[in-house]
């Protein structure tokens, strides 16, 4: 690793904890379940084969399965695909403009490659990017003017504050307003009103009462568990107690929501 952080190297995990871990997700009302890895990119190796058993185990349990593996080959995403993957997650971060400034482990196109490479496969796209890095309101805009203009909407959009790691050029950066999240959540549901706009990183220093705002300006999805990657989260105790209390109920899986946009009132 470049940085020396708190953050230690860790095995593939095995298919048994794999399948304990989708089962009690399940249990506790996920719909979607997302593995990951820290690779640059896919390799087409005995890793790759392991996490398409991965795939194969969870969907048979009657969850969407998501991955997120770094960049993929057209080939790799019909792999994926093959064996039962629904989504995949490969983030832009940033604005273009902005992106060089903190990643240059693989360029701006390499990412939106990748994202060609998974609408090629038929793969739901989960596509979103960060605040807090130092960005401006210019850039932020960037992004979602991006992701607005693919070719299609991703189908789900991530919208990540910083987590500030120990180690890393980002540990002194103060957290993302939560305006500043509303903002940019409402604006990701105005230019993409089909997709899901999902609350993730950084939820974990968040009172129930911020993550109501960002609900009532346009999020409709969480990220649970105990991690995000590397990163804390919320506990799924507390998860369940602001969903009962905020009235919201998980959708099941692979019942994709559509919302009609209705004509203008002249």
């Amino acid at each position: 690793a470049r940085y020396q952080t708190e953050v230690d190297a860790e095995p593939l995990m095995q298919l048994n904890d794999v399948i304990d871990s989708a089962m009690q997700a399940k249990e506790n009302g996920s719909t979607r379940f997302c593995m990951g890895s820290a690779w640059r990119n896919a390799r087409s190796n005995k890793d790759f084969d392991r996490v398409t058993e991965m795939i194969k185990a969870v969907n048979s349990m009657g969850l969407e399965v998501c991955c997120t593996l770094g960049m993929l080959t057209e080939e790799q995403a019909l792999k994926l695909k093959e064996a039962g993957l629904y989504a995949y997650n490969h983030n832009l971060d940033s604005g273009e403009e902005f992106y060089d400034k903190i990643i240059t482990t693989r360029t701006y196109n390499d990412r939106l490659t990748t994202l060609e490479n998974v609408r090629k496969a038929n793969l739901s796209v989960c596509c979103g990017g960060i605040i807090g890095m130092g960005e401006s309101d210019g850039d932020r805009l960037d992004l979602l003017h991006t992701l607005a203009t693919l070719p299609k909407h991703p189908e789900s959009v991530p919208i990540n504050a910083l987590v500030a790691v120990k180690g890393t050029p980002m540990e002194g950066r103060d957290k993302a307003s939560v305006w500043e999240m509303v903002r940019m959540i409402a604006t990701a549901r105005i230019v993409m009103p089909a997709s899901m706009v999902r609350l993730s990183a950084g939820r974990v220093d968040m009172p129930v009462t911020e993550q109501a705002l960002c609900f009532m300006a346009g999020a409709n999805s969480i990220f649970a568990g105990e991690k995000l990657l590397t990163t804390p989260n919320n506990e799924t105790d507390q998860d369940k107690m602001m969903f009962e209390l905020l009235g919201l109920e998980p959708r099941k899986a692979f019942a994709a929501t559509e919302f009609k946009i209705s004509d203008p009132v002249n």
